[in-house]
């Protein structure tokens, strides 16, 4: 990556903002990215200008700290932030996830790469470990088949290859007050339960964090049917409980709240939007050959009693769950364009928008992209109302630790 390109990451520009503000055509910023061309010295000293304006915003205040761990686009992060939590580390492995994360948090620091990679010692202090870790499968075998085979056991054994054993291995370092952990709702039921179990075990029984759980629906907060799995711990005993979560009438949010109203009551945008009104670009509405095949595949499964098929959503719908496949034919969310029309695929900045990200969320990433980014995060506001009900219990393992340093001082 050139310097420029990384510039362009970190100040939130999309080449067509680039090419805007820089005074220069689209294709002299791409060729600017690629290297092919070299920019003027006062060109990049705008940049770093952007850039550390925008820093600038992060005072470093917050009433606790957290690692954003398996970080994606960043959408824990934003839920943290909105209780003031402050991030002081994040790992994502994904490059084109990095290139979002970087445009919409610009930190001073870098973003390290694969976890499995980095050292417990490496990654500063925290009061909370924030990680939806992909889910894979453990191993059940025996002690006794495992020193046979010279694998590890106890704190390790079950979990050893997996990513969730970087999760124990950071919390078993670092102590922090406090997790908030987030994965698919069928974790619980993955192999016949014996995963959960494990990782319950694990968190409670071995590191003894108390550890509470709750299977949370999206569509209470945005209008899509996205059930994940929640999982809080803290160090010490607290009163937290799921009783203080404020969630709102299911399915309260329609997909006219998050659909391009396409009458000029908002900018154009990018390629995503068009002209004066507004409209959203063709090129998201399906051909006749995917469209005919859709309606194909649906009829066969029909005939067959089954229920694979399309999902086709107007204004009053609440859609199906966003998948990272999403790109591939947008079949689990069509917008109808109404009887003898194509439908349509949502455009990424409804995708934004169906997994509750502000319109102020930048996307410097291809649509392919984009829609495997947005499939693969969490849904931000249950998560800001998990970290609401979580700081004040966070707060008070922090000042149980502060009294106990202090006594020992004195």
């Amino acid at each position: 990556m050139t310097e420029f390109s990384e510039l362009l990451i970190k100040a939130g520009y999309t080449v067509q903002e680039a090419a805007k503000a820089l005074g220069y055509s689209e294709g002299h910023i791409y060729r600017f990215k690629r290297g092919e061309e070299a920019p003027r010295d006062s060109v990049m000293e705008l940049l770093r200008m952007k850039v550390a304006a925008r820093r600038s915003g992060d005072t470093g205040s917050g009433t606790f700290t957290f690692v954003d761990l398996f970080a994606g686009i960043g959408g824990l992060r934003r839920a943290m932030e909105s209780a003031d939590g402050r991030c002081v580390f994040t790992s994502e492995w994904d490059r084109f996830a990095q290139q979002t994360y970087l445009a919409n948090y610009p930190d001073n620091r870098p973003i390290a790469g694969d976890i499995t990679e980095i050292k417990a010692e490496d990654i500063p202090e925290h009061d909370v470990l924030v990680a939806g870790f992909p889910c894979q499968p453990f191993s059940i075998a025996g002690v006794s088949k495992k020193n046979a085979l010279g694998r590890l056991h106890g704190f390790q054994d079950e979990t050893q290859g997996t990513l969730f054993f970087d999760v124990l291995r950071i919390l078993k370092a670092h102590r922090p007050a406090a997790f908030l952990l987030e994965n698919v709702k069928n974790l619980k039921s993955h192999d016949r339960g014996r995963t959960f179990e494990v990782i319950r075990r694990k968190l409670s029984e071995e590191l003894g964090y108390s550890l509470h759980t709750m299977i949370i629906d999206a569509a209470h907060f945005v209008p899509q049917h996205r059930e994940r799995i929640v999982m809080v711990g803290f160090r010490e005993k607290t009163a937290f409980s799921w009783d203080d979560l404020h969630l709102p009438a299911y399915g309260h949010q329609k997909m006219r709240n998050i659909l391009h109203p396409a009458d000029g009551s908002e900018a154009p945008e990018g390629h995503y939007t068009l002209g004066p009104d507004a409209l959203v670009n063709e090129k998201f509405t399906l051909t006749d050959k995917l469209w005919q095949y859709l309606q194909d595949y649906a009829a066969k499964h029909r005939a067959k009693g089954n229920g694979f098929g399309f999902g086709l959503v107007n204004g009053d719908s609440i859609s199906r769950t966003l998948s990272a496949r999403y790109f591939k034919d947008g079949s689990e969310i069509l917008v109808s364009r109404g009887l003898g029309k194509n439908p349509r695929r949502l455009t990424p900045r409804e995708c934004a928008r169906l997994m509750g990200y502000g319109d102020d969320f930048r996307i410097p990433v291809s649509d392919t992209q984009a829609y495997r980014q947005f499939g693969n995060s969490v849904a931000v506001p249950v998560f800001a109302e998990v970290a609401r009900i979580m700081k004040p219990h966070i707060e008070a393992v922090i000042e149980r630790d502060n009294r106990q340093v202090a006594l020992r001082v004195g």
